[in-house]
């Protein structure tokens, strides 16, 4: 352990890629005290957008040299194994790829592929006061199986039960967690549900967001040819991936396009779902209408630009891309998942949709053709005190027990 003075706390997430829990992370790592504690950070993969936005205070964990095996496809694996002399390692690597193949659920996948991945990952040769494995899955596993930590946290982001992941799985390893944090009320209490036996350790905390930042790094100027001036500009921030409803705005924008609305759709981000869409919009032909605009280090003055933010998820935890346009005053449309209230008070600070096409074209063609509601949400959200930096204290609380 470290000195007297300063605590060591050790971080353990998958990677860095563009997501509402790593940016969750960097937010936190960028407002955490380092004249308290000695930051650590494991990442299971040295990769992602936000990899070299970490502040120089975070001391970086050698990657375990064994994941790249089970992050890339068999053949390619075993061969890699094979050359490497590393015969263990594909030989755990073998039975992952048939549970690849075998459970087509990713999640259930990943829990159960820890097994094998345990087998060949070193544990962390270091002591630490506290060690958060601040994503479901991997992270949490590895804290427990493969840290020395005087107090452990697990960090849920999303809603469980829409994971399909299997609550008996996690149970043992989450009766060693000495605390269990997640990022809205709503889904305290459905963590509560699922794990009565965990219910006194159990908590909330936000994430953090700050309005001074975002509304600074707004200003930064973009492309000058990214956005038409003469057309309503709708903005999406976000994995491109199933759970987020990227489907669903499809098929609106689809509807409103036909009806000879003069709109476009700004998508920005990336994922599995991404080549999927872009042969939906090329079979519906609307592509001079959707415009991917990939992954961005700094998505702000894109939304700032923007006249509607809209996600349609199926499910959330709690949004950080949703916090964000509503600090930037954003008209605001989001589907109504399980903590779509959590997110906006409808027809107050933005519109709740149902989750189908017709709904989300409807709320869009309304806030279109009805500029004093477009005004009355932004003039509520800037009134609003949207920033959570404020949350940290609860995280050092929850550290310094």
């Amino acid at each position: 352990m470290g000195d007297q003075m300063k605590k060591d706390v050790l971080f353990i997430m998958n990677n860095l890629n563009c997501g509402g829990a790593e940016k969750a992370l960097l937010s936190l790592l960028e407002t955490i005290d380092y004249s308290r504690y000695n930051v650590d950070l494991f990442l299971f993969k040295h990769e992602g957008i936000f990899l070299k936005k970490l502040p120089e205070q975070v001391n970086l964990l050698s990657e375990p040299t064994a994941y790249k095996f089970f992050d890339m496809p068999i053949k390619a694996a075993v061969t890699g194994c094979l050359k490497e002399q590393r015969y263990k390692v594909g030989f755990w690597r073998l039975f992952t790829g048939y549970l690849f193949k075998t459970e087509k659920n990713s999640a259930k996948c990943e829990q159960r592929a820890w097994r094998y991945l345990s087998k060949v990952i070193e544990d962390i040769n270091k002591s630490y006061d506290t060690a958060i494995g601040y994503l479901e899955k991997n992270p949490v596993y590895f804290c427990i199986d493969k840290v020395k930590a005087i107090r452990k946290i697990g960090w849920i982001h999303t809603d469980y039960n829409k994971l399909g992941m299997t609550a008996s799985y996690d149970k043992p390893y989450f009766a060693k967690l000495d605390n269990i944090v997640t990022v809205s009320e709503e889904l305290v209490k459905l963590l509560k549900g699922i794990f009565p036996e965990c219910e006194k350790k159990i908590s909330c905390i936000y994430n953090i967001v700050s309005p001074e930042i975002i509304r600074k790094l707004s200003l930064e100027n973009i492309e000058n040819d990214i956005y038409d001036e003469k057309s309503i500009k709708l903005i999406s921030v976000g994995r491109l991936a199933s759970e987020k409803g990227l489907d669903i705005t499809l098929e609106a924008i689809n509807l409103l396009i036909k009806k000879g609305l003069n709109i476009k759709w700004y998508l920005m981000g990336a994922g599995n779902m991404e080549s999927d869409l872009k042969r939906m919009v090329s079979e519906k032909k609307i592509g001079d209408k959707v415009i991917f605009l990939g992954l961005k280090e700094n998505p702000y003055p894109y939304i700032r630009h923007a006249d509607i933010y809209i996600q349609s998820s199926k499910f959330e935890g709690k949004s950080i891309s949703i916090d964000e346009a509503k600090i930037l005053g954003k008209p605001i449309i989001i589907t109504n998942f399980r903590t779509a209230k959590n997110h906006i008070c409808d027809n107050v600070n933005g519109l709740i949709a149902e989750m189908d096409p017709v709904s989300v074209a409807n709320k869009i063609e309304l806030l279109i053709n009805t500029s004093h509601l477009k005004n009355k949400f932004t003039k509520k959200l800037f009134s609003e005190e949207n920033g959570t930096e404020a949350e940290i204290t609860k995280f050092y609380n929850l550290i310094e027990k």
